[in-house]
């Protein structure tokens, strides 16, 4: 049954892809402004259908640790899934993504359109000064950048070793750092076909400050997302002796 649910997933949200990448390479042409409603669109159709179809629900908690306005978002990442849904929980949202999806038919224009980050992982230094560049223009418009500070996706349970790429944006930002944890690769796997029945669960931690020396950035953003999600859902014991 599992089986045949993820198929009939993939076909619903790979036609309905499809559909959107055609209606948003007439917008490119006609509206551009417009194109973010495309990107919203495509998000609500993947978690709608993994909803629906695979019976996975989503449970956001920490919603306050957003601020109005611009933010720098840095967000573990397991699935496809972390890729979709931000669009849905964020008024402005801007990934930082691999500069390969670009390649993608259609889709790849239209991440180009929405003005994304996208970043070359073989690139060094200039990769660091471009995101750093976009990174800036895109806070000073008031957007919330999603940076995955893993640099691809990781099992569950296993945290990569951090890029620099978000203490270089958080210094030249001068913005706080949000860390989120995530458990969506129990039910979206990395590189898997099956979906798998549940809740996947986002957390959004209060922010570290700004203004921290990177080591120091580095090492608190470490802990911050090495915390067991179990742990992190527990309710906090607000009693008295």
């Amino acid at each position: 049954m599992i089986w045949v649910r993820s198929l009939l997933f993939y076909v619903v949200f790979f036609g309905g892809t499809f559909v959107l990448s055609v209606i948003g390479g007439i917008i490119r042409l006609f509206a551009p402004d417009r194109l973010v409603w495309v990107a919203v669109a495509w998000a609500r159709l993947g978690i709608w259908a993994a909803r629906v179809i695979c019976n996975i629900r989503l449970e956001v908690s920490g919603l306050e640790n957003l601020p109005p306005g611009a933010a720098l978002i840095a967000s573990r990442h397991q699935s496809a899934f972390d890729t979709m849904v931000w669009f849905t929980l964020l008024p402005r949202c801007c990934y930082v993504l691999k500069q390969e999806l670009l390649k993608i038919p259609l889709m790849g224009g239209l991440m180009t359109a929405t003005r994304m980050i996208a970043v070359d992982r073989e690139g060094g230094a200039r990769t660091v000064r471009m995101l750093v560049r976009q990174g800036v223009e895109a806070i000073a418009e008031g957007r919330q950048i999603v940076i995955f500070p893993e640099g691809t996706r990781a099992e569950p349970g296993a945290l990569l070793p951090l890029q620099p790429g978000v203490a270089a944006l958080a210094t030249r930002t001068a913005m706080p750092v949000i860390p989120v944890l995530t458990d969506s690769g129990l039910r979206w796997g990395r590189r898997a076909f099956h979906k798998y029945p549940g809740v996947i669960h986002i957390i959004i931690r209060p922010a570290i400050p700004a203004g921290l020396r990177r080591e120091a950035l580095m090492r608190a953003l470490q802990q911050e997302l090495e915390v067991d999600i179990a742990t992190a859902l527990r309710p906090v014991d607000k009693s008295v002796g």
